[in-house]
């Protein structure tokens, strides 16, 4: 059957959309730019600052103790198409994330490139000290887990942004414009979550793991002890003895502890001591948390319910 008078002409121009909307819509998203975080807090909000022109991935589930993570051969093939890393540093992925590197053969995020970032050199470390292995899961450049306090987030958000308009500089105005967005509504939640917790102000706290010390210098709280006597080392009965007389002694309210950690002794030691056990979300994702505001949100909370 042959066309009717123009009908050829019209299904070509048709086609010709059809195909340069295919090309528009593949360009666009081979335009955005691949970031892959090792914990979900950062992916968090490299998503805010990014939006829509970045894809984000996180190889830490919320879970999962960011110590120690398992590698698989998703992982490498993320990091080889990444275009931007973002990881913790401090040692704290020392264990699992250097084999991988070598493995994904991506000179993009290498140290040293403009695609990898260290968010600890963003931060002004604590808890710096010499390595002494002997004495526990020691990180000698400083204490890793600062993404908790989110006056450190306000400043890994300035530096996500920073990386992504070198590496996307087209769209560098975009990305000052959700920095400046995020960075107002942090300032607006880091002054409301100040004045709830200024009547905790300079109470002790026991801590399961020592990764509390950033969100403790925020919320002004006291670490009194750990239950890990050093991190990474069970406690022996008379180190747990010694920290429930103190935390007796002392009136101790709340014993903090991460939710990928074993629950039972924390749990005891609470209720020994007369402590409020809290296991709290340290990193997105957890206790259906969904954004980094929002893990700060529920730490804040429960801390200050009676």
């Amino acid at each position: 059957m042959k066309p009717l008078p123009g009908e050829d002409r019209v299904m070509r121009a048709f086609l010709t959309t059809v195909v340069l909307a295919c090309l528009v819509t593949a360009a666009g998203a081979e335009a955005k730019v691949r970031v892959i975080s090792t914990i979900p807090d950062f992916a968090s909000i490299a998503r805010e600052v990014g939006g829509d022109l970045v894809e984000i991935a996180a190889m830490v589930r919320p879970t999962q103790d960011p110590h120690f993570l398992d590698a698989k051969p998703s992982y490498v093939v993320a990091l080889n198409k990444a275009d931007l890393l973002l990881l913790a540093g401090m040692e704290l992925e020392a264990g699992w994330l250097p084999p991988l590197l070598i493995s994904a053969r991506n000179p993009d995020i290498q140290k040293g490139s403009t695609g990898y970032l260290d968010c600890s050199t963003l931060i002004v470390p604590m808890e710096t000290g010499a390595a002494d292995r002997s004495k526990g899961d020691v990180h000698p450049g400083g204490n890793p887990h600062y993404w908790n306090d989110p006056r450190n987030g306000v400043r890994i958000a300035k530096g996500i942004a920073e990386r992504l308009s070198a590496l996307d500089p087209d769209n560098s105005e975009t990305y000052e414009k959700r920095l400046a967005a995020f960075v107002e509504t942090a300032n607006q939640r880091i002054a409301d979550w100040k004045q709830r917790l200024e009547p905790l102000k300079n109470a002790k706290v026991v801590v399961y793991h020592k990764s509390w010390v950033y969100f403790l210098d925020f919320a002004g709280l006291v670490e009194a002890g750990a239950l890990e006597p050093k991190p990474g080392i069970p406690p022996s009965p008379s180190h747990v003895a010694e920290l429930l007389r103190l935390t007796k002694e002392s009136n101790i309210k709340w014993v903090l502890q991460e939710s990928f950690y074993p629950t039972q002794l924390a749990k005891q030691f609470a209720e020994k001591s007369g402590a409020r056990h809290l296991v709290m979300p340290t990193m997105v994702g957890a206790a259906k948390t969904k954004t980094y505001f929002d893990v700060i949100e529920y730490m804040v909370s429960e801390l200050i319910k009676q």
